[in-house]
Protein backbone atom coordinates (compact mmCIF):
# COMPACT_ATOMS: atom_id res chain seq x y z
CA UNK A 1 0.00 0.00 0.00
CA UNK A 2 2.10 2.72 -1.23
CA UNK A 3 0.43 6.32 -1.25
CA UNK A 4 0.76 7.97 -4.14
CA UNK A 5 2.42 11.42 -2.99
CA UNK A 6 4.36 9.60 -0.48
CA UNK A 7 6.95 8.66 -3.29
CA UNK A 8 9.87 11.22 -3.55
CA UNK A 9 11.26 10.82 -7.14
CA UNK A 10 14.89 12.55 -7.14
CA UNK A 11 17.15 14.00 -10.25
CA UNK A 12 20.38 12.70 -10.80
CA UNK A 13 21.91 16.22 -11.17
CA UNK A 14 24.84 16.82 -8.44
CA UNK A 15 24.47 13.60 -7.16
CA UNK A 16 27.34 11.12 -6.37
CA UNK A 17 25.88 7.99 -6.78
CA UNK A 18 27.70 4.36 -6.04
CA UNK A 19 26.80 1.42 -8.01
CA UNK A 20 26.72 -2.35 -6.25
CA UNK A 21 26.20 -4.95 -8.55
CA UNK A 22 23.64 -7.40 -6.69
CA UNK A 23 23.44 -10.50 -9.55
CA UNK A 24 24.63 -11.70 -13.04
CA UNK A 25 22.33 -13.80 -14.99
CA UNK A 26 23.74 -15.54 -18.12
CA UNK A 27 20.74 -16.98 -20.21
CA UNK A 28 21.14 -19.19 -22.88
CA UNK A 29 19.13 -18.91 -26.40
CA UNK A 30 19.94 -22.85 -28.47
CA UNK A 31 19.29 -22.12 -32.44
CA UNK A 32 19.89 -23.91 -35.13
CA UNK A 33 23.56 -22.24 -35.39
CA UNK A 34 24.25 -23.10 -32.10
CA UNK A 35 24.06 -20.91 -29.01
CA UNK A 36 23.44 -17.41 -28.28
CA UNK A 37 24.81 -16.23 -24.75
CA UNK A 38 23.49 -13.33 -23.27
CA UNK A 39 23.36 -11.63 -19.91
CA UNK A 40 21.15 -9.95 -17.73
CA UNK A 41 22.47 -7.54 -14.55
CA UNK A 42 20.49 -6.28 -11.45
CA UNK A 43 22.33 -3.24 -10.30
CA UNK A 44 21.47 -1.13 -7.18
CA UNK A 45 22.82 2.80 -7.15
CA UNK A 46 22.52 4.79 -4.37
CA UNK A 47 23.93 8.12 -2.48
CA UNK A 48 24.68 6.11 1.20
CA UNK A 49 21.99 9.56 2.39
CA UNK A 50 18.81 8.11 2.07
CA UNK A 51 18.51 8.00 -1.91
CA UNK A 52 18.43 4.89 -4.06
CA UNK A 53 17.42 3.35 -7.20
CA UNK A 54 17.85 -0.11 -9.00
CA UNK A 55 17.42 -1.12 -12.54
CA UNK A 56 18.37 -4.12 -14.78
CA UNK A 57 20.21 -4.77 -17.57
CA UNK A 58 20.12 -7.06 -20.39
CA UNK A 59 22.81 -7.17 -22.93
CA UNK A 60 25.29 -9.91 -24.86
CA UNK A 61 28.55 -8.76 -22.77
CA UNK A 62 28.96 -8.81 -19.18
CA UNK A 63 29.99 -5.05 -18.92
CA UNK A 64 27.41 -3.54 -21.30
CA UNK A 65 24.69 -5.33 -19.33
CA UNK A 66 26.27 -3.41 -15.40
CA UNK A 67 26.23 -0.29 -17.74
CA UNK A 68 22.67 -0.35 -18.79
CA UNK A 69 21.77 -1.51 -15.46
CA UNK A 70 23.43 1.42 -13.73
CA UNK A 71 21.89 4.06 -16.53
CA UNK A 72 18.43 2.33 -15.35
CA UNK A 73 18.72 2.51 -11.97
CA UNK A 74 19.50 6.41 -12.37
CA UNK A 75 16.19 6.66 -13.96
CA UNK A 76 14.10 5.64 -10.75
CA UNK A 77 15.87 7.11 -7.64
CA UNK A 78 13.78 7.76 -4.63
CA UNK A 79 14.37 9.15 -1.26
CA UNK A 80 13.65 6.86 2.04
CA UNK A 81 13.40 8.25 5.28
CA UNK A 82 16.71 7.29 7.30
CA UNK A 83 16.39 8.47 10.77
CA UNK A 84 19.92 8.66 12.92
CA UNK A 85 21.24 5.34 10.61
CA UNK A 86 18.14 2.68 10.87
CA UNK A 87 14.45 3.35 10.09
CA UNK A 88 11.81 4.76 11.49
CA UNK A 89 9.69 1.68 12.13
CA UNK A 90 9.47 -1.83 11.67
CA UNK A 91 8.10 -2.70 7.97
CA UNK A 92 6.80 -6.21 5.97
CA UNK A 93 6.62 -6.52 2.45
CA UNK A 94 6.37 -8.86 -0.95
CA UNK A 95 7.34 -9.32 -4.18
CA UNK A 96 6.45 -11.99 -6.11
CA UNK A 97 7.23 -15.37 -3.63
CA UNK A 98 9.99 -13.09 -1.83
CA UNK A 99 8.55 -11.65 1.74
CA UNK A 100 11.07 -9.18 3.39
CA UNK A 101 10.68 -7.63 7.22
CA UNK A 102 12.52 -5.22 8.25
CA UNK A 103 13.63 -4.07 11.71
CA UNK A 104 15.41 -0.76 13.33
CA UNK A 105 18.64 -1.67 15.31
CA UNK A 106 20.25 0.47 18.03
CA UNK A 107 23.51 1.98 16.99
CA UNK A 108 26.30 -0.45 16.37
CA UNK A 109 24.19 -3.17 15.40
CA UNK A 110 25.10 -3.07 11.73
CA UNK A 111 23.27 -4.33 9.09
CA UNK A 112 21.91 -7.89 9.63
CA UNK A 113 21.03 -9.05 6.01
CA UNK A 114 21.64 -11.33 3.07
CA UNK A 115 22.72 -10.81 -0.28
CA UNK A 116 20.19 -8.92 -2.30
CA UNK A 117 18.72 -7.02 0.59
CA UNK A 118 21.96 -5.82 2.38
CA UNK A 119 22.84 -4.27 -1.16
CA UNK A 120 19.79 -1.94 -1.27
CA UNK A 121 20.05 -0.90 2.74
CA UNK A 122 23.92 -0.05 2.40
CA UNK A 123 23.06 1.79 -1.05
CA UNK A 124 20.05 3.89 1.25
CA UNK A 125 23.03 4.41 3.58
CA UNK A 126 21.46 2.47 6.54
CA UNK A 127 24.23 1.25 9.14
CA UNK A 128 22.15 -0.31 11.93
CA UNK A 129 19.22 -2.45 10.86
CA UNK A 130 17.70 -6.32 11.43
CA UNK A 131 16.59 -7.17 8.12
CA UNK A 132 15.10 -11.30 7.27
CA UNK A 133 14.12 -12.91 4.14
CA UNK A 134 11.48 -15.02 4.36
CA UNK A 135 10.06 -17.36 1.17
CA UNK A 136 11.82 -16.67 -2.15
CA UNK A 137 15.46 -16.01 -2.29
CA UNK A 138 15.68 -15.28 -6.07
CA UNK A 139 17.47 -11.45 -5.81
CA UNK A 140 15.03 -9.85 -8.43
CA UNK A 141 12.33 -10.43 -6.35
CA UNK A 142 14.14 -9.81 -3.21
CA UNK A 143 15.61 -6.11 -4.48
CA UNK A 144 11.85 -5.35 -5.28
CA UNK A 145 10.41 -6.55 -2.35
CA UNK A 146 13.17 -4.48 -0.13
CA UNK A 147 12.06 -1.22 -2.31
CA UNK A 148 8.20 -2.00 -1.69
CA UNK A 149 9.25 -2.27 2.14
CA UNK A 150 11.41 0.96 1.91
CA UNK A 151 9.09 2.96 -0.01
CA UNK A 152 6.15 2.73 2.34
CA UNK A 153 8.32 3.88 5.34
CA UNK A 154 7.00 7.08 6.77
CA UNK A 155 9.33 9.69 9.25
CA UNK A 156 7.55 11.05 12.42
CA UNK A 157 7.13 14.35 10.60
CA UNK A 158 5.22 12.92 7.51
CA UNK A 159 2.70 11.44 9.88
CA UNK A 160 2.03 14.03 11.82
CA UNK A 161 1.63 17.01 8.44
CA UNK A 162 -0.72 13.47 7.53
CA UNK A 163 -2.97 13.40 10.70
CA UNK A 164 -3.04 16.53 10.89
CA UNK A 165 -1.47 16.87 14.65
CA UNK A 166 1.56 18.33 16.38
CA UNK A 167 5.20 16.36 16.27
CA UNK A 168 4.68 15.93 20.06
CA UNK A 169 1.67 14.83 19.50
CA UNK A 170 3.16 11.78 17.45
CA UNK A 171 5.27 11.05 20.25
CA UNK A 172 3.31 11.36 23.14
CA UNK A 173 -0.03 10.16 21.71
Amino acid sequence: MIMAGSIKKVKTTDIELKDRLVAINRVTKVTKGGRTFSFSAIVVVGNEDGIVGWGLGKASEVTTAIAKGVDAAKKNLVKIPVHKGTIPHEQIAKFGGARVFLKPATSGTGVKAGGAMRAVLESVGINDILAKSKGSSNPHNLVKATFNALLELRDARTVAEHRGVSLEKVFKG
